[in-house]
């Protein structure tokens, strides 16, 4: 059933559509925000296997935010 689904041709016409509706100008924004996204997917997918480093860089914030001292004007 999916055997033929992504042929370059069906990529094409997907492609086509998508500058139809977006428009030229908000393509390449979309296309940086998508490769965000997958970045951070792919981060997210090989942090999860450690949850000891996750914590570590929360207790740097904390202590750092602790360090700091307000200034009164």
């Amino acid at each position: 059933m999916f055997d033929n689904l992504l042929k370059p041709e069906h990529l094409i016409i997907i492609l086509v559509i998508a500058l139809l509706i977006f428009g030229p100008s908000k393509l390449p924004g979309l296309g940086k925000g998508l490769g965000e996204a997958f970045r951070g997917f792919k981060e997210g997918l090989k942090g999860s296997g450690s949850p000891d480093n996750a914590d570590a860089p929360k207790q740097d914030t904390v202590a750092k935010s602790e360090n700091v001292t307000p200034q009164v004007k």
